[in-house]
């Protein structure tokens, strides 16, 4: 996948996803909420929430803003971001890794790791029967 795939592609840019799921981890990191973040930018809590998914892009002077109240450099907010020849992961990996940025995503692999072997087992085993039932269909 080459960047010009990607900047065609449908929905928000990489670089986007990952600026917002870095802001996303150290304001959670800090134990912020959006709303507080909102208020010591002159943001709403929405557009807080659209800037962590990617939806919005987050201007420089703000990215500025933000991490001067999350008391991180603006280098924070790239750190590892893949470079351009790096964005030509094959899709199951960036769906993989992209899927894990989202809140349910982070969610799901904390539950999952506080489950025993014998669990982690069985959701697997149904989680293939739920995939099988998808491709029969």
């Amino acid at each position: 996948m080459t960047n010009e795939t990607i900047k065609s592609a449908p929905g928000p840019h990489i670089t986007d996803l990952h600026v917002g799921a870095q802001v996303r981890k150290r304001r959670k990191a800090l134990g912020m909420s959006q709303e507080a973040l909102a208020n010591a930018v002159g943001l709403t809590f929405q557009q807080i929430q659209k800037y962590e998914r990617g939806t919005n892009r987050i201007s420089a002077s703000k990215l500025h803003e933000i991490g001067h109240h999350l008391k991180v450099p603006i280098a924070y907010f790239f750190e590892g971001l893949p470079d351009i020849d790096e964005e030509a992961i094959p899709a199951a990996e960036t769906s993989a890794s992209g899927f894990l940025k989202t809140t349910e995503g982070q969610e799901l692999a904390a539950s999952f790791s506080r489950l025993s072997p014998n669990q982690r087992k069985g959701v697997m085993s149904m989680v293939r029967a739920i995939l099988a039932d998808n491709y029969a269909a």
